[in-house]
């Protein structure tokens, strides 16, 4: 019931916004409200879950290891896999961030005759890079509607994106890729049965909108068509709170728009969020230090304590008369 739910509210979404953008009042909602509604939910929601990592107490070292610390001078450490040092962090989120290295080393286990046989899973991290690089390329693509003059490493980036100038429009490999990348990471979960049972709705959600914002964004530039001097008056108003409805405006795109301003309210609270999750754990960016310092938790109350020489001391008469061995008679 999960992808099928998931799928209908994205369809009822994109249906309502389609409907909403062919009337004037409903452009006006879509095209105007909606953008700095979701901008500052999401920028709120941005902040309260970044204040929220950064404020859960982390007393002691605990970065994941996947490698030799570094100990002996003559044991050869993991500087990335298990670092001690500031730069060894930076390097290994540099991978995780930019690579995917944890999800590339990710291994999937299968039992086979009672026994069990482990293998790669190169397939989920090459999709998932594939996907959040091509999309970093279109969302770059799209600065050109926000800035004006249009600065140069934009163009550049649009002349290498569209190398593959197949007739007119040109064809942007980017936005292939992130159609073919959603469409495998979907398959991938409907046809998993084991990843099936542990998906929820969120997880099917979040693919679909991202499939209806891919889509429609295609559908805009390869076949239905956009009035691309509107779109960006209607954008330079908005960064430049100067909010201006163009004539011009069809209700493709105002679907379009508005499930972009519902990924923006959605992204904070979801797994969407991911991204302040690898930077922020504790896990990956803190330097393995445990053999080279103490790690005292700052937030343990100071307590009496009771050692087991006053312990003893305080019931020595009672050990005694039970037969028991005091400590100093063990070192005789």
């Amino acid at each position: 019931m999960g992808p099928m739910v998931a799928a209908i509210s994205v369809i009822i979404l994109a249906l309502l916004a389609f409907l909403a953008g062919s009337t004037a009042e409903g452009q006006t909602l879509i095209g105007l409200v909606a953008p700095y509604a979701a901008g500052a939910v999401f920028l709120v929601g941005l902040c309260w879950r970044v204040v929220l990592w950064a404020r859960s107490p982390v007393p002691f070292r605990i970065p994941t290891s996947c490698g030799q610390q570094t100990s002996l001078s003559w044991i050869k450490p993991a500087r990335l896999e298990n670092p001690s040092t500031t730069a060894g962090v930076v390097g290994r989120l540099a991978l995780e961030i930019l690579l995917f290295r944890s999800l590339f080393r990710n291994q999937r286990a299968e039992l086979h005759q009672e026994r069990y046989v482990y293998g790669d899973n190169a397939s989920l991290w090459l999709g998932a890079l594939l996907f959040h690089w091509a999309l970093l390329a279109v969302l770059l693509r799209h600065l050109r509607l926000l800035v004006l003059p249009v600065p140069r490493w934009i163009l550049g980036l649009d002349a290498v994106d569209g190398f593959l100038q197949l007739g007119a429009p040109v064809l942007y490999l980017s936005d292939v890729l992130v159609l073919v990348a959603l469409g495998f990471l979907l398959l991938r979960r409907l046809r998993d049965p084991r990843l099936r049972y542990i998906s929820q709705f969120s997880d099917y959600f979040a693919l679909f909108l991202l499939l209806a914002i891919a889509g429609s964004g295609a559908a805009l530039r390869y076949s239905h068509g956009v009035d691309v001097v509107a779109v960006k008056r209607l954008a330079l108003g908005l960064v430049s709170f100067r909010p201006l409805l163009p004539a011009g405006l069809s209700p493709l795109f105002m679907a379009h728009l508005l499930l972009v301003c519902t990924l923006a309210v959605y992204f904070p609270f979801s797994k969407l969020m991911h991204v302040g999750g690898a930077v922020l754990s504790p896990t990956r960016n803190l330097a393995n230090t445990s053999r080279m310092r103490r790690h005292i938790n700052p937030w343990n109350r100071p307590v009496k304590t009771h050692t087991y020489a006053e312990w003893q001391e305080e019931f020595r008469d009672k050990i005694v008369k039970a037969g028991i061995p005091l400590d100093e008679d063990r070192h005789v």
